[in-house]
C-alpha cells in the first residue's frame, strides 16, 4: 500500500509538473478539422491588432483551427478570432509556454501541427528564441510555413521573430543612441538564419513600435551591422507604427493597413542602396557608426495604412509601390539623417557598369537589364556568384576572364553579382529580363 501510494504522488507530480510547462485556452469545436490555407504572413506594429488584417489573416486559414503561441499572458486572442471578426473558423486556442520544457510537449507540438493559421503575441522576443529555438517547436513553425503553407503572423515581439534575421534582445532593449554610438554595443544581439524561415521574409530584420523616432535609428544600426558581419550584397528591413499591419500575399505584395489619413499610421521597407559600395564606411566596435554613401545609404519607402490597405509595396523586387514615398536615411558619425524628398533606387538604368580598386584594374559589367548573356571584363582571372534579391546563390563560375556569363535559365527580375578578384569584392545589382 505504501509503495502504491508513493507511486501515485509521483505519477501526478510528474503530471502536475508538466501542466506546468504550458497553460492551453480554448475555444470552439475540440475536433480536428483540415481545411484549405493559403501561406501567408501577416506583420502588426505591437499595439491593438487591425480588424481588417485579422479578417484576412484568418480568411487564409480556410476556417480551420487557429493557434495563438505565446509565452506570456493569457485568452485575449479567443473570443476576438473565434466570434468576434465575423470570420467562422472551427477553433482557436491559446498555449502560453510557461518555460523552455514546453518546447519538447507532444501535446503542444500535436495541437501546431494540426493548426491552419498561427499567431504569435507580443511579449519578450528573447524568452521566444530561448524557449523555441533548435526544438521541436521551431521545427513544427517551420513546418507549418514553408510546408504546409499556412497563415502565420505576429505582433510587436511575434512580429520580430519572423525575420530570418532576428534582434533577439537578449541583453535587453537596444536604443538607437546606443546602437548608434556603438553598433556592437552589448544589447544589439544579432541572429541570422537560425530560427523561422519565412517567404518573402529572408535577408530582413523587422522591428516594430516605429511611432517611437527611437526604434528608427537602432533600426539602421541594424542593417549596417548585418552588412558589415555577414557581408551580404543587401539586406531588408520592415517596420510598422504601433497600429499599422503588413500583410504580405503569396506573390510578395504587401498591403498595409492602418487608420490614416486619421492618425500618421505607416509601415516602412528599408533597403541598403543598390548602388556600390553599400556597405557602412566605418562601423566597428565602440566609435560611432557611419553609413553615408552620399546621404543615401538607406532607400526607405514610406506607406501610409489605410483601412482597406490600398497602398502596397512589392517584396518580389523591393522597387515597386503603390501610395508611398521614397525616402534616403543615412547616418555621419552617430547620428541618424533622413532625406524626405527621395527617388526610388536606380539600380539598372545604366548600360555598362565601371567598378575600379586601388590598383586600377576596371570591370565593365554589361548589358543592364540584360537577357541572356551577361559580359565581364577583367584583365586578370576572377570569380563571379549570381545570388537573387534574398542572397541565395543561383550561380558561381571560377576562373573566369573576359567571360560572357549565361544567365538564360535564371527567371526574370533582379539579380546580385559579386566579382571576387584576389581579396577585392565588387557587388553590383542587374535585371535579367
Amino acid at each position: 500500500m505504501t509503495k502504491l501510494l508513493i507511486l501515485t504522488i509521483i505519477v501526478l507530480s510528474v503530471i502536475a509538473a508538466t501542466a506546468q510547462n504550458y497553460t492551453s485556452y480554448f475555444t470552439g469545436d475540440t475536433s480536428d478539422v483540415t481545411t484549405p490555407t493559403i501561406g501567408v504572413t501577416v506583420l502588426m506594429g505591437g499595439a491593438t491588432e487591425h480588424d481588417s488584417a485579422m479578417v484576412w489573416f484568418l480568411e487564409h486559414s480556410g476556417g480551420g483551427d487557429i493557434v495563438v503561441l505565446r509565452a506570456s499572458g493569457s485568452n485575449g486572442y479567443n473570443d476576438y478570432m473565434y466570434s468576434q471578426l465575423g470570420v467562422n473558423v472551427n477553433s482557436v486556442q491559446t498555449i502560453v509556454c510557461n518555460n523552455a520544457l514546453a518546447s519538447n510537449d507532444a501535446y503542444v507540438i500535436h495541437q501546431l501541427m494540426n493548426a491552419e493559421a498561427l499567431w504569435f503575441a507580443g511579449g519578450d522576443q528573447w524568452d521566444y528564441v530561448s524557449y523555441w529555438n533548435n526544438t521541436p517547436i521551431d521545427t513544427a513553425i517551420n513546418y507549418l510555413i514553408n510546408v504546409k503553407k499556412i497563415p502565420v503572423g505576429g505582433t510587436s515581439a511575434g512580429m520580430a521573430i519572423l525575420g530570418s534575421i532576428v534582434n533577439t534582445a537578449q541583453n535587453g532593449s537596444a536604443t538607437s543612441a546606443g546602437t548608434l554610438a556603438n553598433p556592437y554595443v552589448s544589447n544589439v544581439t544579432l541572429l541570422k538564419d537560425d530560427f523561422i524561415f519565412s517567404p518573402w521574409l529572408n535577408n530582413v530584420i523587422t522591428d516594430t513600435h516605429y511611432d517611437n523616432p527611437d526604434r528608427r535609428g537602432r533600426h539602421v544600426g541594424f542593417l549596417a551591422r548585418i552588412l558589415q558581419d555577414y557581408s551580404l550584397p543587401t539586406v531588408y528591413g520592415i517596420a510598422c507604427n504601433e497600429y499599422v499591419s503588413v500583410c504580405i500575399d503569396t506573390n510578395g505584395l504587401a498591403k498595409v493597413y492602418g487608420d490614416y489619413p486619421n492618425y500618421q499610421e505607416f509601415a516602412y521597407f528599408l533597403q541598403a542602396n543598390c548602388v556600390m559600395p553599400n556597405s557602412p564606411e566605418n562601423c566597428v566596435a565602440a566609435e560611432p557608426l557611419t553609413w553615408n554613401r552620399n546621404a543615401q545609404a538607406v532607400k526607405a519607402y514610406k506607406v501610409p495604412g489605410t483601412n482597406s490597405g490600398v497602398n502596397t509595396f512589392q517584396l518580389s523586387n523591393w522597387n515597386s509601390g503603390s501610395g508611398g514615398s521614397w525616402q534616403d536615411w543615412y547616418v555621419t558619425n552617430g547620428t541618424l539623417q533622413t532625406n524626405l524628398t527621395a527617388i526610388e533606387p536606380d539600380c539598372n538604368t545604366t548600360l555598362i557598369e565601371t567598378l575600379s580598386n586601388e590598383n586600377n584594374l576596371q570591370i565593365l559589367i554589361f548589358p543592364n537589364p540584360a537577357n541572356n548573356i551577361i559580359n565581364v571584363t577583367l584583365d586578370d582571372n576572377f570569380s563571379i556568384e549570381i545570388y537573387d534579391l534574398y542572397s541565395k546563390l543561383i550561380l558561381k563560375e571560377e576562373n573566369c576572364n573576359n567571360s560572357q556569363i549565361d544567365i538564360s535559365k535564371l527567371k526574370q527580375g533582379y539579380y546580385i553579382s559579386k566579382i571576387t578578384n584576389n581579396n577585392n569584392v565588387y557587388n553590383t545589382r542587374f535585371l535579367k529580363i
